[in-house]
């Protein structure tokens, strides 16, 4: 669900970014105000896994449509809604930057749709009520479930709501709308299938592990974290090569309306000042390694990893790898500085 420049025009993604902006500023002083020194390798190895797993899609029967985990859900639960934002954000700027996946005007975008939705709506509103404060096996499960179909319905809405505001697209908002959020229903189950695992796997490793639940965070999170990382490895360097081939919901959305599941963006002004950044920057777009340019080309607008061919396998793998590490390195980097600015430390 990654949107591209091509959806948006410069006012809505730069409204999106301000307001991104803002939210990202405000959980960072949530987090530095109640710093836990422990939640950042946590956060670290989660956001690497998270950056892995969204490489892989899995394919939605009889569709024609992929979807892969969105993880805002997931990691509201475990961190809490502040440090899953800053984690999110960080695994988004990285694809962008370094992948090519999601444009850089649609950042704001894509951060509001698969980050502040999920930990500032989906869990606070939904899933805490749903939950309750000490939820059995099946209660959390079906909480979770139930919390993600929403989310699945929420976040598609925005991308629908911010291509039509933008008015830049021939995407016309009853059309678009009737095929995003349905193809998200099963996308929806799938992500809440695969988060009520994790969480319940977890959750009975670590009860206290929950961001809510009460108690002494007195443990160690050594072996969880050492644990999320391996699976974050295994997952990009490994699981990554048999991802579905299949366009993501948007693209399949977009395909259906268009007849092309990437709409050429403005070659001029911001939208071709940004292409041009990171096609520079992005080392491994697509997921892969760098190919030569062809002579003609539509808008930057990756939403997965290109693994046509078995030669690609090498570059998908590089890609899960160095993507992890990367992100790790920043949510790293991102909890010495709130570290260094805490008041109680």
């Amino acid at each position: 669900m990654h949107m591209a420049d091509a959806l948006l025009s410069p006012t809505v993604g730069g409204a999106m970014w301000a307001a991104t902006a803002g939210a990202i500023a405000y959980s960072s002083a949530k987090v530095r105000n109640d710093f836990d020194e422990k939640k950042v390798p946590l956060m670290g190895v989660l956001g690497a896994f998270l950056f892995a797993a969204q490489m892989v899609n899995f394919t939605i029967p009889a569709t024609g449509s992929s979807g892969h985990l969105g993880g805002g859900l997931l990691l509201s639960i475990l961190l809490g809604p502040h440090a899953a934002l800053l984690t999110i954000a960080s695994v988004l700027v990285v694809q962008a930057l370094f992948f090519a996946d999601g444009g850089l005007l649609a950042l704001g975008c894509n951060i509001f749709n698969m980050g502040i939705v999920p930990a500032f709506i989906v869990y606070p509103l939904f899933y805490r009520k749903f939950a309750g404060t000490s939820p059995g096996p099946g209660r959390l499960k079906a909480a979770i479930i139930v919390s993600a179909l929403i989310g699945l319905q929420l976040g598609p809405f925005c991308v629908v709501l911010e291509t039509w505001l933008s008015g830049v697209s021939s995407l016309p908002f009853g059309t678009f709308l009737l095929l995003m959020q349905p193809i998200h229903l099963p996308i929806g189950v799938a992500e809440g299938i695969i988060t009520a695992s994790i969480v319940s796997f977890l959750h009975k490793a670590r009860p206290e592990i929950l961001a809510d639940s009460s108690g002494e965070r007195s443990y160690s999170f050594r072996s969880i974290a050492l644990t999320l990382l391996v699976a974050a490895l295994l997952t990009g360097g490994v699981l990554s090569w048999y991802a579905s081939k299949n366009p993501d919901g948007l693209e399949w959305a977009i395909a259906k309306v268009t007849g092309t599941e990437d709409l050429k963006g403005p070659e001029q002004g911001l939208h071709g000042l940004l292409a041009s950044i990171q096609e520079r920057i992005a080392f491994l777009p697509d997921y892969t390694f760098r190919k030569p340019k062809p002579e003609t080309q539509g808008a930057a607008a990756s939403h997965g990893p290109d693994r046509n061919g078995e030669g690609n396998k090498l570059g998908t793998s590089a890609s899960g790898i160095i993507g992890g590490i990367i992100t790790l390195t920043i949510v790293f980097l991102v909890g010495f500085v709130l570290k260094r600015r805490s008041p109680a430390l």
